[in-house]
């Protein structure tokens, strides 16, 4: 259990600091050094940013529905994001194979029951006694997961 919980805590230090550190810190780190390296030095844009603070709520407000416009195109005007998906999909071995839980235990059963009662209606058969069983213990199961409920516990739960 240690060995997951440190990965898990490397994972959420990871996140932490590539979604909310490094965007703060590449934020605040690009407005000094621009300003204090280039527009403190140049006598013209001076007049146009006077202050750091002028500075800062300039481009702050000229920014981010620049950046918004840029998400924008990244998600829906270029394949970048759709092309990210497709790697992931790729490299993720539950878009082949069935996750476990309601889908090994509930989903795909019903569905396995379903096709067979097709079948058997196709050729007129009737169900037999363990079909039945099955189908009444799928009905169940469905209830429970519809209800909030598990069907099994997960393995990381006690």
């Amino acid at each position: 259990m240690n060995k997951k919980l440190a990965f898990r805590a490397w994972y959420y230090f990871r996140t932490g600091w590539a979604t909310y550190f490094t965007f703060i810190f590449a934020s605040v780190n690009t407005l000094v050094v621009t300003y204090y390296l280039a527009i403190e030095k140049i006598p013209a844009l001076q007049v146009i940013f006077p202050t750091f603070f002028s500075y800062v709520l300039i481009v702050t407000f000229a920014g981010i529905p620049l950046l918004v416009l840029a998400g924008y195109i990244h998600f829906k005007r270029i394949p970048t994001y759709t092309s990210e998906l497709d790697i992931g999909a790729e490299s993720n071995q539950w878009i082949f194979k069935l996750q476990p839980g309601h889908q090994i235990k509930v989903t795909f059963p019903m569905y396995r029951m379903m096709t067979l009662m097709l079948l058997k209606i196709s050729n007129n058969e009737k169900l037999d006694d363990e079909e039945i069983a099955e189908i009444k213990k799928i009905i169940k199961d469905l209830e429970i997961l519809i209800a909030g409920g598990y069907i099994a516990k997960p393995k990381n739960m006690k």
